[in-house]
């Protein structure tokens, strides 16, 4: 019966998208993006671009930066069977191992080898008689029958490993995103500028419209800027399913706290001051970590997995405003959204997506030429 309800929970946030309002590629300079500021409240809404982000600004908000950097998670390759394969890596399990989802299905037992990027760039036959030698290689030890994931080990380890991964990986761009940009250009687009930690298979795309200029202008502004980690894995890739509504989870993520940004950001929040997560996945790490505390309100020092499902009527503890993107229909990034615009958090009752503050400035943006998803326009929720 649960499996017939999710559909009608999906419907609710719906909403209708043409694909010529989806991003391919970036503005340039990137903070030339728009800016949609929404009052979560009474639904106001004012246009502006990223630049003018300090003109929103004082030194009474705290910008929260998830600094997890995107590897070249995307690898082409062969099976030794001869057939083409393809791995998007989405999480490493141990020095020689990763979580990854396989284009087509594998089985144990399986070897794969991968060569460099820049020998696909020249030739992507991989031809059959080529010795495999040299190539990356990897040995399929376990699979999910539930799904297309599989656990491999490479045969290199640590840092020769995610060394070798970056020559021979591409950037893993969204499905939806179609770029024609050569890898090298695609790879600094899709990294934020103050990305530092390996360990994402997406961008926190939020980020994506900061300039070093920019983070120099608000800093000289007073803005207190600290910074988080949430490595994006699985769950940006996956569809929700009824057992995701079921059990309020997704799929886990790492993230860390560290105990003097904590220590900085409790403070903050004593005096007053507005925490502004910047993305989606900077909200959840700073609710996930302020749930484990025994108030719910301070926010606890923690290298930890999440797998926090924020969805209406979710209240939040720690986040007073989000800087985020237009998401996809009927996805969870859409539901966190829709829970910050409503109850508990404003006066409005969430009923449906569409007939929601958050849902009209949706519409607003898709009649006034924003562009939407990853390498889209941004939106300013207080």
């Amino acid at each position: 019966m649960f499996d017939v309800d999710i559909q009608d929970v999906l419907a609710q946030y719906n909403y209708p998208l043409r694909k010529d309002k989806i991003a391919n590629q970036p503005v340039f300079p990137r903070d030339h993006s728009k800016l949609l500021a929404l009052n979560r409240h009474d639904g106001t809404l004012t246009d502006y671009f990223f630049y003018e982000l300090a003109d929103l600004l004082s030194r009474n908000d705290v910008l929260v930066l998830n600094e997890t950097k995107v590897f070249s998670a995307r690898l082409l390759g062969k099976k030794q069977s001869g057939g083409k394969v393809e791995l998007l890596l989405i999480r490493q399990m141990t020095l020689d191992t990763f979580e990854a989802i396989a284009k087509p299905g594998l089985k144990p037992g399986q070897k794969l080898f991968f060569p460099r990027r820049s020998f696909l760039e020249s030739d992507d036959s991989l031809s059959a008689d080529l010795d495999f030698g040299d190539f990356l290689q990897a040995l399929v030890i376990s699979r999910d029958d539930d799904s297309a994931k599989v656990r491999v080990q490479f045969n290199r380890e640590g840092d020769d490993l995610l060394a070798e991964i970056d020559l021979c990986g591409f950037t893993p761009l969204p499905p939806y995103i179609h770029s024609t940009q050569k890898e090298a250009i695609v790879k600094e687009e899709y990294q934020t500028v103050y990305a530092k930690a390996t360990g994402s298979a997406a961008a926190p795309t939020a980020g994506l419209h900061f300039t070093q200029a920019l983070l120099h202008q608000l800093e000289k502004k007073g803005v207190q800027i600290e910074k988080v980690i949430l490595h994006v894995g699985l769950g940006t890739f996956a569809k929700l399913t009824s057992e995701n509504l079921k059990t309020k989870t997704l799929h886990s993520e790492h993230y860390e706290i560290t105990e003097a940004t904590a220590s900085r950001l409790n403070q903050a929040k004593k005096l007053g001051k507005r925490i502004i997560a910047v993305g989606t996945t900077s909200a959840r790490t700073l609710e996930s970590a302020v749930l484990l505390s025994a108030t719910k309100k301070e926010l606890l020092p923690l290298t930890k997995e999440t797998n926090i499902f924020i969805d209406p009527p979710y209240q939040f503890n720690f986040v007073d405003a989000l800087i985020t993107n237009f998401h996809l229909p009927k996805s969870s990034l859409l539901m966190l959204v829709s829970a910050f615009c409503s109850a508990p958090n404003t006066n409005q009752k969430f009923e449906s997506f569409l007939n929601s503050n958050i849902g009209r400035a949706y519409i607003y943006g898709l009649q006034n030429n924003y562009r939407f998803f990853s390498f889209g326009d941004a939106m300013f929720i207080y």
